[in-house]
């Protein structure tokens, strides 16, 4: 494409990125914090794959510094420009979505995730709550996490405050 071949893979390493972050955006926040097996082998495998994009014949220490280099710069700028832009953050990132509310799932938003209800109660159990019906709120953050607030946790946590203070005041 260029004359230059060191230009060539600055071009291609940022086709490749964008390429990446977009198709990532679109084919789920899932995937950026509950990986799985196949999660990760997918990852390497499109790493692998797209290595020769990026970098074409030259297989030297510059050519594969320079695409690195490129990389880094791409993601600190992409994420500058996340941080001054809340409407290319809410397009890139999308909205946080209610998968529990006072009990009850919301099995649209399950389906629509592609979230199972086991990996839902997975999520609910490493929070310390016993049932779905304890939870409050559960929340798939945009950052691919699932938050969850529950009546249970603030019940143990107020239980903590109160032995804490029948013991004269002092917090150990």
């Amino acid at each position: 494409m260029f004359s230059n071949p060191y230009l060539n893979v600055v071009f291609s390493s940022s086709v490749v990125y964008i390429f990446i972050t977009i198709a990532i955006r679109i084919f789920g926040k899932k995937e950026l914090a509950q990986l799985s097996v196949l999660d990760i082998v997918f990852v390497l495998l499109i790493s692998n794959a797209v290595q020769n994009a990026m970098v074409g014949s030259d297989t030297s220490l510059q050519g594969g510094l320079l695409a690195a280099c490129t990389l880094f710069i791409l993601n600190f700028t992409f994420k500058y420009v996340l941080f001054r832009s809340k409407k290319l953050t809410h397009l890139m990132e999308g909205e946080p979505v209610i998968l529990v509310s006072d009990g009850k799932i919301n099995d649209s938003n399950l389906r629509k995730m592609q979230i199972t209800t086991d990996e839902l109660l997975e999520s609910v159990h490493e929070h310390g709550v016993h049932s779905i019906k304890d939870v409050n709120l559960a929340i798939l953050e945009v950052d691919g996490n699932i938050s969850i607030l529950s009546n249970d946790f603030q019940k143990r946590s107020l239980n903590k405050v109160i032995k804490k203070k029948k013991k004269g005041n002092r917090y150990y």
